[in-house]
């Protein structure tokens, strides 16, 4: 079993060796995917289109409108980055994935700053 500190420094090793995402988009990765589990009483597997719904309200809930620059200081400038992460903690064996699982699951599902903007968040209200 993995204790959080350990997870913390797996996360950490895993940015720095890959260059290419902050570790707090992994853990905002992590704790988006928690959050669907939860709420769809999963023990399994969430699709990557129900992860990126979750991505897309826990943004809009702690960061509103600035989601895509918060998102872009950690290195993500879109839905398919977060596949990529995804894919990294698949690597790490920190997930698992099924076989019909794809990077193009994640793939243009939705535009940050549209997403995000305050029109869009305003009549989410």
């Amino acid at each position: 079993m993995t204790t959080p500190a350990d997870l913390h420094r797996i996360i950490e090793e895993l940015a720095n060796e890959r260059g290419v995402f902050r570790a707090e988009a992994y853990f905002f990765a992590l704790e988006a995917l928690e959050q669907a589990m939860e709420a769809h009483e999963a023990t399994t597997h969430i699709s990557g289109a129900d992860l990126l719904e979750w991505i897309r309200r826990l943004g809009s809930e702690r960061f509103g409108p600035m989601a895509p620059d918060v998102f872009g200081s950690w290195g993500v400038h879109n839905t398919l980055d977060f596949g990529r992460i995804v894919f990294h903690l698949v690597d790490r064996k920190l997930l698992h994935k099924r076989e019909e699982d794809s990077l193009t699951d994640f793939l243009d599902k939705f535009d940050f700053e549209e997403a995000f903007s305050l029109k869009y968040l305003k009549g989410q209200a």
